[in-house]
């Protein structure tokens, strides 16, 4: 699969990234406020149009976030605060860059694309907030294609293309439709109403479970989603190169 021959090789990479910077006994939330701090200067080029520059930022940015619980693990270091100060940052890093988008909409003047930048982030956060609210009454809540790392690479390669505003589209309805997946997964496992309810129930939440069909990572089905998002964002210009 495309997405394990990519995963292999990053692997590769943070893992003697990984190694250099346990046996260096450096701080992993040290490594999470890096990424934070990298994060706030993408998100100011993106208030002033610089969207390649702000898109090499964010590379860097995701670069540490990868490997701060990783370095954690590996030296030793894991703690529930740990877990929770790298939660918080989290959302502080995703927060900042919608507002830089936002910021350079609302200086040029377009008020409707600020509207939309306002729904994709709502999306956003609330994905993170609907797992983390799940998994205080459920085992766990990971489904759902738009996870922080799809969101990120998705506003990377839309930063570095220049085209910043189909990604604010796929984001403002998908992310959005992620929660919603979340929202019923919730209620079927805490519910039980599958097994339990009426014909008509049984009907509708048998509709959830095909259309939120769950796909995990490295799988040809996750493979294919991404190609789908890609032709989203980039079909205009494979159809004017072949015809």
């Amino acid at each position: 699969m495309i997405s394990n021959k990519i995963g292999f090789a990053m692997g590769v990479l943070k893992n003697g990234l990984v190694d250099f910077l346990s046996e260096n006994r450096v701080n992993p939330n040290l490594i999470t406020f890096t990424g934070l701090t990298i994060n706030f200067f993408a998100a100011a080029s993106l208030a002033y149009g610089h969207n390649w520059l702000a898109g090499i930022l964010m590379i860097f940015a995701g670069a540490f976030d990868i490997l701060d619980g990783a370095v954690a693990r590996k030296s030793g270091r894991v703690s529930s605060f740990g877990a929770f100060f790298d939660s918080v940052i989290d959302r502080y890093s995703d927060l900042i860059l919608y507002i830089g988008l936002i910021t350079y909409y609302a200086r040029i003047g377009a008020f409707g694309t600020v509207i939309l930048t306002s729904v994709a982030s709502m999306g956003s956060i609330l994905v993170s907030y609907t797992r983390a609210r799940a998994e205080n009454v459920i085992e766990s809540c990971k489904v759902g294609f738009w996870e922080r790392p799809e969101r990120i690479v998705l506003l990377i390669i839309a930063a570095l293309s220049n085209r910043l505003d189909r990604a604010l589209w796929i984001l403002a309805i998908f992310a959005n439709i992620t929660v919603i997946h979340r929202m019923v997964y919730t209620w079927i496992q805490t519910t039980g109403e599958y097994e339990e309810s009426t014909s008509d129930r049984k009907l509708l939440t048998t509709f959830f479970k095909i259309a939120f069909k769950d796909f995990k990572r490295e799988t040809w089905q996750y493979d294919l989603y991404c190609i789908a998002v890609l032709l989203v964002m980039f079909g205009d210009k494979l159809i004017s190169y072949i015809f």
